[in-house]
């Protein structure tokens, strides 16, 4: 199907449906569920990701257990890489106010999670489950791409797109480039949960 053929199909849809779209990735706000994140520190605001178990359906079940009790909470943005994306999840290491020097190599007590590699694209907005060197390994963390990254594709697990609060991702302190994102007094998830 033809890139213009594509947009008046959606555009249609979303004419007749009334469905809002995602202001990153184009996609529009599906069943959900949503992860909601509360963000505070130098950037405060809501960021609301679609999550899309029909893509993911083992990533989705475990951030949304997570979300659901409270791991997520005081946990911060780690890694942020200005024009790449802003990653978070390490509900090992990664807590405000802790010692962060380890950040972003800590998991959950959950499982590691099977790759769910899909066709979709790694567009602005999109969510995708932060892993180790084994496609299998991811657990907890995930990114927000600040830019499209088709680089990705592939390669991680998309597990959602965001469809309200981009210019709060956009926002999030960044990180220092030539230590690959590390952020000094990192923004933070102050409170995450599924609506």
């Amino acid at each position: 199907m033809s890139n213009r053929l594509f947009s008046v199909v959606v555009a249609l849809g979303v004419a007749l449906s009334g469905a809002a779209f995602a202001e990153g990735s184009g996609a529009p706000d599906g069943p959900g569920p949503n992860l909601v994140l509360d963000i505070a520190g130098s950037t405060k605001g809501r960021i609301v990701i679609d999550l899309l178990p029909d893509v993911a359906p083992k990533h989705t079940e475990q951030i949304v257990a997570l979300a659901g009790s409270g791991a997520y909470d005081n946990v911060v943005f780690h890694r942020v890489i200005d024009g790449f994306m802003a990653q978070t999840g390490d509900v090992q290491f990664g807590k405000v106010g802790g010692d962060n020097s380890l950040a972003g190599m800590g998991d959950s007590d959950l499982p590691d999670l099977p790759a769910e590699f899909s066709k979709r694209s790694f567009v602005r907005g999109m969510v995708g489950m932060a892993r180790g060197p084994s496609p299998d390994s991811a657990n907890s963390q995930f990114f927000i791409v600040l830019e499209d990254a088709p680089h990705l594709d592939g390669q991680y697990t998309i597990v959602g797109h965001v469809v309200s609060g981009m210019e709060v991702v956009d926002a999030i302190k960044k990180g220092d480039t030539a230590a690959n994102g590390l952020v000094t007094d990192p923004d933070y998830i102050a409170h995450a949960s599924i609506k």
